[in-house]
């Protein structure tokens, strides 16, 4: 029999209510919305970078390198203090996007470079144009070679959204913090917290090793 003292069933079932209402309205939310901008936003500085000319492509590149360098907290809280009247969740959205939009744009970058020269040489052959031969034959075989990539960083997005709290906004370990808080049991709320991550975390893993394989084959 497990000590009360330890463990106690009733805090678990009285917090995750709340738990799961925070899960859904914006852990999960901010990771959904946030990973489709950084997919798009990292795919166009990838582009930007690569065609470009140089002045505008050094910026871009110096842009990207200083929020790569720039703890995520950081950013956080200098948007949520630079523009007050922007909600915080949106300020945790678009933070979450652009931060990770500049590690996914690398992993673009790695992705086209693996395009193999003969794919090139062959859409000058056909007198493609730029436009044509990015979106039919780049692109589409860059995005193969990154998805496990992509899926990593989503999953990490997913896993630092409790960094919102600094901002204000409630996410699921900010509600299991909140209850621990007024109650003084931790452990059970955290725990728990802990094993909704995983439960979160490791089908959307799954998931991402099935679209790879589909990709691929």
């Amino acid at each position: 029999m497990i000590d009360e003292s330890l463990w106690n069933w009733e805090h678990v079932w009285a917090a995750l209510p709340d738990m799961l209402l925070a899960f859904v309205k914006v852990t999960l939310f901010v990771t959904i919305v946030g990973s489709a901008i950084a997919a798009v936003l990292g795919l166009v500085i990838a582009l930007v970078r690569r065609t470009a000319p140089q002045p505008i492509s050094g910026i871009v590149t110096f842009v990207m390198n200083f929020i790569r360098m720039t703890p995520l907290v950081v950013q956080l809280l200098f948007v949520y203090y630079a523009i007050p009247t922007m909600p915080g969740i949106v300020v945790g959205i678009l933070v979450f996007g652009v931060h990770y939009a500049t590690f996914m744009a690398e992993v673009y970058r790695a992705g086209i470079e693996s395009v193999p020269k003969g794919q090139w040489e062959a859409t000058t052959a056909l007198s493609m144009s730029p436009s044509r031969t990015w979106v039919a034959v780049i692109i589409p075989q860059a995005v193969r070679a990154t998805v496990p990539a992509l899926g990593n960083y989503v999953i990490s997005m997913f896993k630092e959204t409790p960094f919102l709290v600094a901002i204000a906004v409630m996410d699921m370990v900010g509600a299991a913090r909140e209850y621990g808080a007024g109650t003084f049991r931790f452990t059970e709320v955290f725990i728990v917290a802990g094993v909704l991550f995983l439960i979160a975390s490791y089908p959307t893993s799954l998931l991402i090793g099935r679209l790879e394989k589909r990709l691929v084959y």
